[in-house]
């Protein structure tokens, strides 16, 4: 899955640079579930691709630390930082292992559309619980499990669309046949209630759980989504009452 996204990494820069209302609510709705202040909090973006949201905590004062295993977005996402530079840095890692990272050393850490990318959920989970200081928190921004299903479609009339989703609990990696899709490069399907499970099992307080309607520029974007929300929003904290399995030390 690595390689298909260094594949796609020059072309989804250049998305994302040309302006994505999705994108953008993505991030916006991800900010509003970390504190309004983050002068000073270290932040560390799990699957930063081209650092959007790395540059955007940075730009807000945190100390801020991009990671993702494709090469070629750590390498988008070192040149937009040089064309205008905001001290975020970025380095090439795996979400599931944060090997770079050390422990107790992050205030939050983020995931813009990233879990679910990772191969091991709860591998993730667990480094995660490992590099945050006692205290800290994750915030996940989601494509939403029940509406972004494999190969949901979309059916109806222009003033009547509905969601065609099928085959919602069959979880697993599958990749998309939309030539200009994100998810050609893949994506690992996974039940909402899998997400929330793997919280709890791994140690982690779940605090808020959000659906945000989409903003007038996605419904401007998409019109047929001003009915669904797009993606689900997670905010949890490692459960001091809470046990779970030790992720080994960077």
């Amino acid at each position: 899955m690595v390689d298909a996204w260094n594949e796609i990494a020059d072309w989804f820069a250049e998305r994302q640079r040309a302006g994505s209302a999705m994108h953008e609510f993505a991030r916006d709705i991800l900010f509003e579930q970390l504190p309004t202040e983050l002068r000073g909090l270290r932040v560390l973006d799990i699957g930063c691709s081209q650092g959007l949201l790395t540059r955007a905590a940075a730009e807000r004062g945190a100390k801020a630390l991009g990671i993702d295993p494709a090469e070629r977005m750590i390498e988008h996402a070192l040149a937009a930082e040089a064309e205008t530079p905001t001290g975020a840095e970025f380095a090439v890692d795996d979400g599931c292992a944060l090997a770079t990272v050390g422990s107790a050393s992050k205030d939050w850490v983020i995931a813009g559309l990233s879990l679910n990318n990772v191969p091991d959920l709860a591998a993730c989970l667990l480094a995660v619980r490992r590099v945050l200081v006692p205290g800290g928190g994750l915030v996940a921004v989601i494509p939403h499990p029940c509406f972004e299903a494999p190969h949901a479609s979309w059916t109806g009339d222009r003033d009547s669309p509905r969601r065609v989703v099928g085959d919602y609990a069959t979880e697993g990696f599958w990749r998309s046949d939309n030539p200009q899709g994100v998810r050609r490069a893949g994506n690992r399907h996974r039940k909402l209630s899998t997400y929330v499970a793997a919280l709890i099992e791994h140690g982690f307080a779940l605090e808020a759980m959000t659906e945000p309607a989409p903003d007038e520029g996605v419904v401007a974007e998409q019109p047929r989504r001003a009915g669904l929300p797009p993606f689900l929003v997670l905010r949890a904290r490692p459960d001091v009452n809470g046990t779970a399995a030790v992720a080994p030390r960077a």
